[in-house]
């Protein structure tokens, strides 16, 4: 696998193609405590800014963790198409109506009385370290170049990996 690190634009491109493509992520929060908490949570959008939206309720345990301790860990897998991703950064909630109804959908009625559910949320996620995994050929393609990597001794480009650097104005990444 060759590495390949992307910036600003470029990253933000790769964040948005992943975390939309692969949509569910693990969403760990309580950070600081053992054990943390895991939740499966659908990416509603990344935005042009390179941050990551998800609708949540207000009285949620990750909401509830959310608000004694902003930092957030998401991790996106597609075993499938071996494409993975780990997200590190900040996470803030809002109850603005107009960020609410931009991101509610009809089928967010499995979970919410409608957009004027008083238990609605959002979460931006605000990425501060992002490392990605991503084959170029999905996984049988990586399967069989990995099977004549070891018949021949010869290393085999099955994919890219690497950081991704946004340029955020709030929070510049350095790597």
């Amino acid at each position: 696998m060759s590495e390949q690190h992307l910036y600003n634009e470029e990253a933000k491109k790769k964040l948005r193609d992943l975390a939309e493509g692969i949509d569910i992520a693990m969403m760990e929060t309580n950070l600081g405590a053992m054990p943390s908490h895991y939740f499966p949570m659908s990416t509603k959008d990344v935005d042009k800014d390179g941050y990551i939206w998800f609708l949540s309720n207000k009285n949620s345990e990750h909401n509830i963790h959310l608000n004694l301790d902003k930092n957030i860990q998401l991790v996106y897998a597609k075993p499938s198409d071996m494409q993975f991703m780990t997200v590190y950064g900040k996470a803030t909630i809002t109850t603005e109506r107009t960020i609410l109804a931009h991101y509610y959908e009809k089928t967010d009625d499995t979970w919410f009385n409608g957009i004027d559910d008083p238990n609605l949320s959002a979460i931006k996620v605000i990425p501060e370290d992002v490392h990605y995994w991503d084959t170029k050929n999905g996984k049988f393609v990586s399967l069989i170049k990995m099977g004549i990597g070891a018949m021949t001794g010869k290393t085999q480009d099955v994919g890219k990996k690497g950081d991704l650097n946004l340029e955020q104005n709030d929070y510049p990444i350095n790597h």
